[in-house]
């Protein structure tokens, strides 16, 4: 690929926080506020902030240490086992389908929230009159109209990609710059109305099924919804080839993190000091309320813009995602050969329309479901799911370090920290993530039912064995 088609630091920043500012940001300070006091909320988002920061760190290190091994952290699952070995091929299928099946559930999450906020400019989006009725069963016209609406955002972005990676990025780049200085806009405005008496009392017990909880078990109901925010920063890692310049990876990954981190943590802020905590807790829409309060009814409208145009940008990169994990995988050997297609523009074609026929079909359960039933179920599963290729990333890391004559000095022993300490940050969150048996359950279903098309990736093995495994 000409550098020409390469993708800049800022389209790869952009990228980085249009992932991660997404879908979360609008319901979050009220989840948070069910579950955790204001103490509880910002230990949270601190909690999270280092722990992704060293995801990370790992994730620019390993850009720059092996420089070969792009496309996403599937590669680096594959090289935790000897090269050509069962393990390796196995290790980086599995990765590759866990990351696939969560950000194809994940796009789900944010095409029906971009429909969410739609409705605020077109009510007839939650209306429930019956467009027709089978037996027993009756389609509202609210859910035949968000269907409608979630299936022509996702295969108009299809063809835009289609049409080039790099010009889709640009767009995502403008939708991105927009979000953020709206959400600057939106931290001045409720500054005004900010009163650090709805903060208090700042750290307090929560009750949960009869039970008190304390502070550091307000951390562990927090973790996952914290961490779903931050999800997608890998976004440059997994572009790494097509980058113009290698470095610029690691630094698009920390820029993107620290941009994030402080509209997080600012707007979670001031929106809890702006709505009371009995308002805040049953809030459906909270930086509309807040927004509202600071300055009058015309809030709800402004703040429904920032949204839609922030999904917008948030579908872009989730889908170029998507379409480029198992795309960078099947080049690799470790994903089926129908994944491998692209066009002369150098876009994932085959990647592409499989993964988003396969969101289309996720896409349905918005006609029988809620918006918010489906954003909550998705959420969960794909956070969890995520949390595999962090893993294997931050094993990887350790093992480069201490397997390396090179690394074996005080800077080499520092990274080596970096990975312990992300293993650890990883495994903290799965095990509060799966407390809840069904949830364990579902994410366990989904990782595994890509059994099925393994002994496909073995026979293509067989077919090509000029391609090592």
């Amino acid at each position: 690929m000409s550098s020409q088609g390469k993708l800049s630091i800022w389209i790869l920043t952009a990228l980085v926080v249009g992932n991660m500012v997404g879908s979360g940001i609008f319901m979050l300070p009220s989840s948070l506020a069910q579950v955790a006091s204001p103490g509880g909320v910002l230990l949270a988002w601190i909690f999270t902030g280092v722990g992704v920061l060293f995801i990370a760190l790992i994730f620019g290190y390993l850009s720059m240490k092996r420089p070969s091994m792009t496309g996403g952290p599937q590669i680096y699952a594959k090289g935790l086992f000897k090269e050509g070995s069962t393990a390796s091929s196995l290790a980086g299928y599995f990765v590759s389908w866990g990351y696939w099946v969560a950000n194809f559930a994940g796009n789900v999450a944010v095409i029906t929230s971009f429909a969410g906020y739609l409705s605020t400019f077109f009510p007839i989006l939650n209306s429930e009159a019956t467009a027709f009725s089978i037996h027993h069963y009756h389609l509202t016209v609210g859910h035949l109209l968000t269907f409608l609406v979630c299936s022509v955002l996702l295969w108009g972005i299809h063809f835009l990609i289609l049409n080039g990676i790099e010009g889709a990025g640009k767009v995502n780049l403008i939708a991105t710059s927009t979000k953020v200085i709206g959400f600057l806009l939106f931290i001045i405005a409720t500054l005004f109305v900010f009163q650090s008496s709805h903060l208090l009392p700042f750290v307090a017990p929560k009750v949960d099924g009869g039970h008190s909880v304390g502070l550091f078990g307000q951390l562990n109901h927090a973790a996952v919804s914290t961490l779903w925010a931050f999800v997608g920063i890998e976004s440059a890692v997994v572009f790494s080839s097509r980058a113009k310049k290698r470095q610029d990876v690691k630094r698009a990954t920390i820029m993107g993190l620290l941009i994030a981190t402080g509209i997080y943590i600012a707007i979670t802020l001031l929106v809890m000091g702006s709505l009371k905590q009995a308002v805040l807790i049953h809030s459906s829409k909270p930086l509309v309320d807040a927004l509202t309060v600071a300055i009058g009814s015309g809030g709800g409208y402004l703040l429904a813009i920032l949204a839609v145009i922030s999904l917008f940008g948030s579908t872009i990169g989730w889908i170029l995602l998507s379409a480029e994990v198992p795309y960078q995988s099947a080049k690799q050997g470790l994903f089926l050969k129908a994944f491998e297609r692209s066009n002369k523009k150098g876009t994932p074609t085959g990647a592409l329309t499989i993964t988003n026929v396969a969101t289309q079909l996720l896409i349905f359960s918005t006609i029988s479901s809620s918006i918010a039933e489906a954003f909550n179920f998705v959420t969960t599963i794909a956070t969890l799911s995520y949390l595999l290729p962090y893993l294997v990333s931050s094993f990887f890391q350790i093992k480069v370090v201490f397997s390396d004559p090179a690394e074996r000095h005080k800077a080499g022993w520092s990274q080596g920290i970096i990975g312990i300490l992300g293993t650890a940050y990883a495994l903290y969150v799965v095990v509060a993530g799966t407390s809840d048996m069904k949830t364990f359950l579902w994410g366990i279903f989904f990782i595994g039912i890509g059994i099925i098309f393994y002994p496909f990736l073995l026979m293509q093995r067989k077919k090509t064995t000029k391609t090592p495994l």
